[in-house]
């Protein structure tokens, strides 16, 4: 069986390259796994409204600007798998262009703005060529106007916690974020895998057992299920595309992400798999304080991984070759 996984760049005091951990903690603010600790998200609140006098760009204005000549509906040409039930993540699914995975995104919601991710790299040989890996959506705030210790402060802050490992504070309620995981040669990278959280808003949480009936109503009835503290679903898909029963080989050793945090692994041994995390409010588990989801091609990806580098090994070699050529060519005969 070959894997491959998709690795965190962490910074620390000295350069520290680390893969991260097979599935992030589960929740908004970083709850646990239904494996894991039975702690639950704390309610998702709006964010505390800053002094609209030091307020140089509303979250809308930075939103219109990082988004440019945004046009929705999305329009996607990728065809998808046929035979294939649902697979996709609000429209994003496995196959997709990057530019197609990044329209969709966008037209998801006007404040949602995109950053191409740079330091979650899979251990693959580019050759030195730049391919974007995958990349992250989150919603624009507003830009306030800070002082000099403000900035520092905030510098001071960001650099302990990526040093300490620190997770930051719950997303407010009403917002999403994503991470994209992308490959496939410069200028043609395609959709390995997507994952999406949601923090619902305090008066709008919808009920857990209402996001289960949801996505059930989508993505069919699941391969698995489980309904602790924290619910997790899961659709576990063959080469073949058939979905595969919970005591299935296939089933219980092919994991997929569902966190925008959770690392992603590729095995030629695993077809898709959709997973679905519902977060429980701490002071109520009857209701829903998060909802994240997510798909992988497994297979698919390691493949397109697999072909990638050996793309750009062959265009890495041919160049070597034309200026040994051109050198060749040009040069006179050496002084001996």
């Amino acid at each position: 069986m070959a894997t491959r996984k998709l690795c965190f760049a962490l910074v620390m005091s000295a350069a520290l390259a680390a893969c991260g951990s097979p599935d992030a903690p589960a929740g908004a603010d970083g709850a646990s796994s239904p494996s894991g600790a039975a702690a639950q998200p704390e309610r998702s609140k709006a964010a505390a409204q800053p002094d609209r006098s030091r307020v140089a760009a509303t979250a809308a204005e930075v939103a219109a600007e990082a988004r440019g000549n945004v046009k929705c509906p999305a329009k996607v040409s990728t065809a998808p798998r046929p035979g294939l039930s649902a697979h996709d993540v609000v429209g994003v699914r496995p196959g997709m262009t990057w530019d197609e995975a990044v329209n969709v995104v966008l037209c998801t919601h006007e404040l949602l703005v995109v950053t191409e991710n740079r330091s979650r790299r899979f251990e693959v040989n580019t050759w030195g060529q730049a391919v974007r890996q995958g990349f992250d959506a989150v919603f624009a705030e507003d830009r306030i106007n800070k002082t000099s210790q403000e900035i520092l402060a905030e510098m001071q802050d960001s650099a302990m916690a990526r040093g300490t490992n620190r997770r930051s504070p719950g997303m407010p309620g009403g917002t999403a974020r994503w991470y994209v995981t992308t490959m496939g040669v410069p200028g043609d990278e395609r959709v390995v895998a997507a994952t999406r959280l949601e923090a619902y808003a305090e008066d709008k949480a919808p009920t857990m057992a209402g996001v289960r009936d949801a996505l059930v109503e989508k993505y069919g009835a699941p391969t698995s299920v489980f309904e602790g503290g924290v619910w997790e679903l899961r659709w576990v898909y063959d080469l073949q595309d058939r979905q595969v029963p919970e005591t299935h080989p296939v089933a219980r050793s092919c994991v997929g992400p569902s966190h925008p945090d959770s690392a992603v692994n590729l095995s030629t041994n695993c077809g898709v798999i959709v997973t679905a995390t519902i977060n429980p409010l701490r002071d109520n588990p009857l209701i829903a304080n998060s909802l994240q989801v997510g798909v992988v091609d497994q297979a698919r990806g390691y493949e397109s991984l697999a072909a990638t580098e050996r793309a750009l090994e062959q265009a890495e070699l041919a160049r070597r070759a034309e200026e040994a050529k051109a050198a060749a060519e040009r040069a006179g005969k050496p002084t001996l």
